[in-house]
């Protein structure tokens, strides 16, 4: 009988007041058994501390674009040769924008890059930024890429406004996830 193979989920985070809820995204896909690898970028650690994310995912935090792997090797590569889904969550309206115009100067840009993995993103961010059309055009353009979107979610925001803008629930993130899973082992 052929062993189950564990699954590797690469979890990045980005400024965002949301950052927050990263973590629970972190416990709750290492509930699901998932082996998931936190890339933290400078802005988002200004949110939420690598520590945190160490310790839920049980792995050290990939914060450089210049950290050795093993054998020498570059860590970026290493996780996107390796990740079945890399997922983005929260996503600044920073991220999208470097991201759609190929950006990768920080160890999540490189990831994102390198990648053959499915890609998830998370947004979060003020609604007046998420209708700007620079991020709408950002959207378009990563969506007729293959991004898969989660969000973002209407409600009330950290800044006090009401509308879109708002990250996903932690299990609508987990559910579309888990259909990129399960649509990988369709093929």
């Amino acid at each position: 009988m052929a062993e189950k193979k564990t699954v590797r989920i690469v979890l990045g985070v980005t400024g965002s007041i949301a950052a927050f809820r990263a973590a629970d995204l972190a416990s709750a896909m290492g509930k699901e058994g998932w082996e998931v690898h936190a890339v933290l970028t400078a802005d988002g650690a200004r949110f939420l501390p690598a520590l945190t994310l160490a310790a839920l995912t049980h792995r050290p935090v990939h914060t450089s674009l210049w950290e050795e792997g093993e054998g020498g090797r570059m860590s970026h590569l290493d996780l996107a040769q390796t990740a079945d889904v890399v997922v983005v969550a929260p996503a600044s309206a920073d991220f999208l924008a470097r991201t759609a115009h190929g950006f990768a100067g920080d160890v999540l840009g490189a990831v994102f890059l390198a990648t053959r993995a499915p890609l998830v993103i998370a947004p979060a961010m003020n609604s007046n930024m998420w209708i700007h059309p620079a991020t709408q055009e950002n959207v378009k353009l990563l969506s007729s890429r293959g991004v898969i979107w989660a969000g973002p979610a209407e409600g009330r925001l950290a800044c006090g406004a009401e509308g879109p803008g708002r990250l996903a629930p932690t299990t609508a993130i987990l559910g579309v996830v888990k259909k990129v899973l399960q649509k990988g082992k369709s093929r």
